[in-house]
């Protein structure tokens, strides 16, 4: 999941940057979170994104979504696979020993 961070005037430009964020990284949901309510030429972009379908849990999630802090604020959820699934549908970041962190900190 990839999430982007407006805070000043938002657009439909906003929403092509995070659909091809999505591609670049393969990404399967893209959330845009703006101060402001989206206008609606913002909402027709972000439907045309599409849907993530975990096959996983059979069911369908709009691939961007449109979110204000004020939604979020009062409780609105990203449409998203169970956390469980992560593992299964979400890019994990590689695992880093100890000893790969006190070599790193040698190196310099």
């Amino acid at each position: 999941m990839i999430l982007s961070v407006k805070a000043g005037k938002t657009g439909s430009a906003h929403i092509r940057d995070l659909k091809g964020v999505l591609d670049r990284e393969k990404a399967a949901i893209g959330v845009l979170i703006s101060m402001q309510e989206p206008p609606g030429p913002m909402k027709t972009e972000a439907v045309t994104a599409g849907f993530y379908e975990s096959a996983l849990w059979g069911k369908k999630y709009p691939k961007v979504q449109l979110f204000t802090v004020a939604e979020l604020l009062a409780g609105k959820k990203i449409e998203m696979p169970p956390i469980r699934q992560v593992g299964a549908t979400f890019k994990k970041a590689p695992k880093v020993t100890k000893q790969q962190v006190e070599q790193q900190e040698l190196d310099v």
